[in-house]
């Protein structure tokens, strides 16, 4: 249930109000704009009278929420949601750029990858540590020695690092050591992982599952965000459809049902989506074209040698390239990079 106070509002009359619609079975949000007042009521609201509610001279309207998701609707937040990543951006006006390999492989690797694409202009870098593969007998990633040359290729660059989480065992060490945690498209409906990362402070990742609904993806985040965490970046990188040619298929359609839908910060994956690398750069151009918070590409040095998807990483002289085309967009479309 969402109810709309009045911007003039006394302070105290709006505390009344929220008091009284606070009960055992609901608890209740304020959300506060420069013309707007929201009470945003979370449980189960079948106690709650209506029209008595409506009936108070500083309410404007009481409106019941559809949606199975909540904290996560732009009906409780109406404004966009931006996350401050150490001395970086995600949301709003900013347009983000995290990149790097898909996994970390050894010192000199990572080190030489984060210089260049901090070089270009990024402002994070991803490197996988822990790997989700189809197959047992692929690389699974260097685990915790790939999570500390991660951290050294910060201290380095001072680039915020962002990799992905497989276990609820290993959440108390990324909370120490990785300033944005990914959840992979294949946790994106582990619950309890899901729940247990609503409990830190870091933000999250949340890419979508291989064949999940946007609703399904906005129920993950509501997983994270109705135990306190509301730090929760989205990821769109392609479903799985009948087609066979990419990867996946990116549903860039979902970036606009995503903007209209919730309030939470959206970032395209196009290295994912595609899975070739000769597409990741129109793809990450129109991704920005329609309204993307950021995009999120892997760079590789020896693309033909990687351990982990090479076919779907450029190399550094070709990101440069897409970092012009994109900052030269995000200015026309009065973005700030």
């Amino acid at each position: 249930m969402v109810v709309v106070i009045r911007a003039d509002a006394p302070r105290q009359e709006v505390e009344k109000i929220k008091e009284r619609l606070e009960t055992a079975d609901c608890k209740v949000s304020l959300m506060e704009g420069k013309d707007y007042c929201v009470l945003g009521v979370i449980g189960d609201t079948s106690g709650i009278d209506v029209n008595e509610v409506a009936a108070n001279e500083y309410v404007e309207k009481v409106m019941r929420v559809q949606q199975s998701y909540k904290l996560a609707s732009r009906m409780f937040h109406m404004n966009d949601t931006v996350i401050r990543v150490r001395d970086k951006v995600i949301g709003g006006q900013e347009l983000a750029v995290i990149a790097g390999p898909c996994s970390v492989e050894n010192e000199a690797q990572i080190l030489e990858l984060a210089k260049k694409v901090k070089e270009c202009g990024a402002g994070f870098l991803r490197g996988g540590a822990f790997k989700a593969r189809t197959s047992p007998y692929s690389f699974q990633g260097m685990k915790l020695e790939g999570l500390e040359l991660l951290k050294h290729a910060r201290e380095e660059t001072g680039l915020p690092i962002v990799t992905e989480i497989m276990s609820t065992d290993m959440i108390e060490k990324f909370e120490e050591d990785v300033d944005i945690i990914q959840v992979g498209a294949r946790n994106m409906q582990n619950f309890e992982l899901l729940k247990e990362l609503g409990k830190v402070t870091k933000p999250i990742l949340l890419k979508r599952g291989l064949s999940a609904t946007i609703e399904e993806l906005l129920m993950s985040a509501e997983y994270i965000m109705s135990e306190g965490n509301s730090n929760v970046i989205l990821c769109e990188r392609g479903i799985r459809t009948f087609e066979t040619y990419t990867r996946n298929t990116l549903d860039l359609s979902a970036v606009l049902a995503i903007k209209k839908l919730s309030h939470l910060p959206v970032i395209v994956d196009p290295s994912h989506a595609s899975g070739l690398w000769w597409m990741v750069e129109p793809l990450a151009m129109a991704s920005v074209a329609v309204g993307a918070d950021g995009i999120m590409v892997e760079v590789h040095n020896d693309p033909e040698n990687a351990k982990c998807d090479g076919q779907q990483s450029i190399k550094p002289e070709r990101f440069k390239t897409l970092m012009e085309d994109v900052t030269a967009m995000a200015r026309s479309l009065r973005r700030i990079m």
